[in-house]
C-alpha cells in the first residue's frame, strides 16, 4: 500500500485576482460550486496521497474553518506561516519535519491531471513536472537536457527554454539543508540552485495545466472542471 505525502502551498495573497481574494484566500475561490482547494484534495486522494500538509499564510483562519467543516476524505494538517509570510520555499522548510524524506509539492493555484507517482524517477534526485509550453500559456522557464536533467530559471527566457514548470514536484528533503528556517525565500530560487548542480530532473507531462492566478485562468479551469 502506498504511503505518499504532499504539501499544498496556499499562503499567497492572490493580488492578481484581487476581485476574488479581498475577503477569501485564493485557494477558496469557487470553481463550479466547490472551493479550488477541494478539487486539489480530491486529485491527491485519487493519487493515493495519505497525508497532506496545507501551508497557509494569508487569511489562514478561513482555510482552517473550511477544512474543519467540509473535508473528511483525506488526512491533513494545517501549517501557518505566522505573521510573516515565508514564501513558497520558506513555507516548505517550516513544515519539513512533518514530512517524510521524499514528498510531493503542489502550488495552491495550480490544477493538473496526471499520475503523481510518475514523478518518482529517482528518490535521491528531485523531479519537477514540466510541460512543453513554447511560451504559449506563460513564459517558459525550463530547458530539458540529456538524461532528463533540467536547467531552471524563473526570469531568464533563453531560446532553449521551451518547457514550463507545471506547478508540481517530487522533492528530497536534502535540498533544503543549506537554507534557514523562518527566513523568506521562494521555491524558484531553490530550483535554480539545484538545477545548476544536476540535482533536478524533469518529467514531461503531455496535457496542459490550469491555474487560478489570473481571471482568464479561473474561467478556463471552470470550463475544464465541467468535463
Amino acid at each position: 500500500m502506498s504511503n505518499y505525502e504532499a504539501i499544498i502551498l496556499c499562503g499567497g495573497k492572490g493580488t492578481r485576482v484581487s476581485r476574488f481574494t479581498k475577503h477569501i484566500p485564493k485557494c477558496l475561490i469557487d470553481i463550479n460550486g466547490k472551493p479550488f482547494l477541494y478539487h486539489q484534495l480530491k486529485f491527491l486522494k485519487q493519487n493515493d496521497i495519505k497525508k497532506v500538509i496545507i501551508s497557509t499564510g494569508y487569511l489562514s483562519k478561513n482555510i482552517k474553518n473550511y477544512l474543519k467543516k467540509n473535508i473528511n476524505f483525506i488526512n491533513f494538517k494545517v501549517q501557518d506561516d505566522g505573521k510573516k509570510l515565508l514564501g513558497t520555499g520558506g513555507a516548505i522548510l517550516k513544515s519539513i519535519n512533518l514530512l517524510k524524506k521524499n514528498f510531493f509539492v503542489i502550488y495552491g493555484d495550480s490544477y493538473l491531471r496526471f499520475k503523481l507517482k510518475n514523478l518518482k524517477i529517482d528518490k535521491k534526485i528531485s523531479t519537477m513536472a514540466i510541460f512543453k509550453n513554447n511560451n504559449k500559456y506563460d513564459k517558459s522557464n525550463v530547458e530539458l537536457k540529456r538524461s532528463s536533467y533540467i536547467v531552471y530559471h524563473e526570469k531568464k527566457n533563453k531560446k532553449k527554454f521551451n518547457y514550463i514548470d507545471y506547478g508540481t514536484s517530487y522533492l528530497n528533503k536534502n535540498i533544503f539543508k543549506n537554507y534557514k528556517k523562518n527566513v523568506k525565500f521562494d521555491l524558484s530560487s531553490l530550483f535554480q540552485d539545484i538545477s545548476k548542480k544536476n540535482m533536478l530532473k524533469g518529467y514531461k507531462v503531455k496535457k496542459r495545466f490550469y491555474e487560478i492566478g489570473s481571471y482568464a485562468g479561473i474561467n478556463e479551469l471552470t470550463k475544464f472542471i465541467k468535463k
